[in-house]
């Protein structure tokens, strides 16, 4: 019988550490998103001239992407291959 009790209050015991631990660790990720909110700088939220100006470099890749398409089909053309 005293066997049994040690060990069920060492996994009460165990457990509660845990979730101290567990509530304390979500308590400081609170304070931190808090503090991102307060100052502005969430990492999720862009300035909205970002979002509406879109990426400069997508938009040359894109560019470059058709530049080889057309070379390609002017190629095939000038070689007598039909697409």
């Amino acid at each position: 019988m005293t066997e049994q009790i040690i060990i069920s209050s060492a996994t009460i015991i165990g457990l509660t550490i845990i979730a101290l631990a567990a509530l304390r660790g979500w308590q400081g990720w609170l304070a931190l998103k808090e503090r991102e909110l307060d100052r502005g700088s969430a990492p999720e939220q862009k300035p909205v001239q970002d979002i509406d100006a879109g990426s400069a470099v997508g938009a040359a890749r894109i560019e470059i992407c058709d530049l080889k398409e057309r070379i390609r089909k002017l190629e095939a053309i000038a070689s007598g291959v039909d697409l």
